[in-house]
């Protein structure tokens, strides 16, 4: 089977990765092939969009930074005396982990533009345009 990248290049390539995921593990992991057969639509939806929004859609290492700054904060507590003070803390926490964040998205501008055209008027009072 051919690595992600491979797979993410069009819906119908990676409709054709999954039956040939379902013919080599369907038998063993019959509960997993099942699941994405039966979830596909929701889980193939990124493929409306341009390959370049595609590429920022699917690029997880930002959302796992704060999961691992999350489950640093919270595991040192024991509980917490209410939801409002653990929503506090985690609101401390990403104001403190976004200090840190340097690294700009990968071709950020031409990811916008697409964005900018993509949903028509619906970032203009967020972009200078």
């Amino acid at each position: 089977m051919p690595n992600l990248t491979t797979l993410l290049t069009t819906k119908e390539v990676a409709e054709e990765e999954l039956l040939k995921l379902d013919d080599k593990w369907g038998k063993k992991y019959p509960l997993v092939i099942n699941s994405w057969n039966n979830k596909w639509e929701n889980l193939s939806v990124f493929f409306k969009y341009p390959a370049e929004i595609r590429k920022t859609i699917y690029t997880t290492n930002i959302i796992e930074s704060v999961h691992r700054q999350f489950r640093k904060l919270t595991k040192t507590k024991g509980a917490f005396p209410n939801e409002n003070s653990l929503l506090k803390l985690l609101y401390l926490g990403i104001q403190n982990a976004s200090k840190k964040w340097s690294m700009p998205v990968r071709n950020w501008s031409l990811t916008i533009s697409q964005l900018a055209i993509f949903f028509e008027g619906r970032l203009d009072k967020y972009l200078e345009v």
